[in-house]
């Protein structure tokens, strides 16, 4: 019998297990600060990894930069690397649940820590209206023949809120000090929501172009699984013009990219002239200025039209930057002469076919090579841009005023004070959470003000005691 009474009761409890162990176990284990504290330092150690290591590269440019013989470390090597995703790290599904789980435990600890505290603080409005409450504080007073009204304006000089009940009197002041933890942990949150808002829709992307070409966004190197509503599909860029400047020692002073955003007719929208650290912003794609190259040579063969010849980066070995072409000048293309450009300012050296220098012309001018006159119209560059969109960045920066208020909110003092009037007998008493010692010198005025005026209506001295 005493068997099929119980039998319910073990339903019940399983029916109940799943709300216990959420309440019970989960969400203590959450907002353990232990727990926080490790899941940050695990989230830092991997963001500095994201900023040590290349991300978004080629496997070339691992493979090359992280071999296998010797291995990084002794064990990072590109095999690794691109296993774990570190060459992605921000977009990798660990980093991701980092983040959420980082944010599951700052929400856990609101809901459980500081919550509970604020609705504590509203119990803490109850007016004391017993002596012996007193006691617990650590700064309190009791006066003879004294009178709760001569409190009051002296808590208003300082700004203190005040609300009576009766003979007890309760003051505050500084109750965003209070609230400051709560903004902090509501900005964290919000950043978190950032992060990996941009890291599911934003995307990176690299193009070259050459001056006076128009392009849409298509070199993806980088994208979020849900990046693609994000890529521009209804407008394009053209590179009206890219020029360098120089130095008078020859070496490059700016780079720089004239260009325009053309919609779908093919108006232009926007226009804007950028180079580095100044970038062109549309719709929420930025474009950095990011690199250059020698794009074509436009020359002329005695009196042919002006042909555009594509040229290509030589392999100097890691020793500069070369680029060059080819020119037929017999029309069986059984001869030839190779040109060779080290940048913009219009220097061409001219190659035969045995690799022998025979002459250097510059951009506008002309030379004899194999009985014909090879002119050089222009070099033409082409702009290397990097290109960005994260739709996170502005909730990110809202996260982050959030958490600078909550900061600055969680300086201010939160100062309480007590008062209860028992026939001729004044008890006061008070406390905050930081600034002690100014709070205490606060209090001690206030004592000794109630103190001299008590003095000055009474021809009989007054006793005060100080906890």
């Amino acid at each position: 019998m005493a068997a099929k009474d119980s039998f319910p009761l073990k339903l019940s409890h399983l029916g109940a297990a799943p709300q216990y162990f959420f309440k019970r176990e989960l969400v203590p284990l959450l907002a353990d600060l232990r727990l926080a504290i490790a899941l940050l330092l695990i989230i830092a150690m991997f963001s500095i990894s994201g900023t040590l290591i290349e991300q978004g590269q080629s496997v070339e440019f691992y493979k090359a930069n992280y071999p296998e013989q010797p291995a990084l470390f002794g064990f990072l090597s590109w095999k690794v690397l691109l296993t774990l995703g570190l060459d992605h790290v921000y977009r990798t599904w660990w980093f991701l649940a980092l983040l959420i789980l980082f944010g599951s435990s700052l929400t856990a600890c609101t809901f459980k820590r500081q919550l509970p505290a604020l609705r504590w603080f509203s119990r803490t409005w109850n007016f004391y209206t017993q002596p012996r409450q007193f006691q617990k504080f650590a700064l309190s007073a009791e006066f003879n023949q004294a009178d709760v009204e001569k409190v009051v304006p002296l808590l208003e000089q300082r700004r203190y809120r005040i609300f009576r009940q009766g003979d007890s009197l309760y003051a505050h002041k500084g109750i965003s000090g209070r609230i400051g933890p709560i903004i902090v942990h509501v900005g964290i949150l919000v950043i978190l929501v950032g992060a990996i808002w941009g890291a599911l829709t934003g995307f990176i992307a690299q193009e070259m172009v050459p001056s006076g070409e128009t392009f849409q966004i298509s070199n993806i190197t980088d994208a979020g699984p849900l990046a693609t509503s994000q890529i521009p599909k209804d407008w394009s860029v053209k590179v009206n013009r890219f020029w360098i400047d120089y130095t008078p020692e020859g070496s490059i002073d700016q780079f720089y990219s004239d260009m325009s955003v053309l919609n779908r007719e093919g108006t232009e929208v926007k226009r804007k002239t950028i180079h580095v650290n100044e970038p062109l912003r549309y719709r929420g794609v930025t474009l950095y200025q990011a690199d250059w190259a020698i794009a074509a040579v436009r020359v002329k063969l005695n009196n042919s039209p002006i042909f555009q010849i594509p040229m290509a980066q030589l392999d100097t070995g890691a020793k500069g930057r070369v680029w060059g072409t080819w020119v037929p000048t017999k029309p069986d293309l059984s001869d030839g002469v190779s040109l060779v450009a080290k940048d913009l300012q219009g220097m061409v050296l001219v190659y035969d076919m045995a690799g022998k220098l025979v002459a250097t012309v510059r951009a506008g001018m002309s030379t004899q090579v194999n009985g014909i006159t090879l002119s050089v119209k222009e070099l033409v560059g082409s702009t290397g841009l990097q290109i960005k969109a994260d739709p996170g960045i502005p909730i990110v920066y809202a996260g982050f005023g959030l958490l600078m208020l909550g900061v600055l909110m969680s300086y201010v003092s939160h100062s309480q004070i007590w008062a209860l009037q028992q026939g001729k007998q004044l008890f006061i008493g008070g406390r905050t959470n930081r600034a002690q010692v100014a709070f205490e010198r606060e209090f001690l005025a206030i004592l000794d003000q109630m103190g001299a005026e008590n003095q000055a209506a009474s021809p009989v001295p007054e006793t005060a005691a100080l906890n």
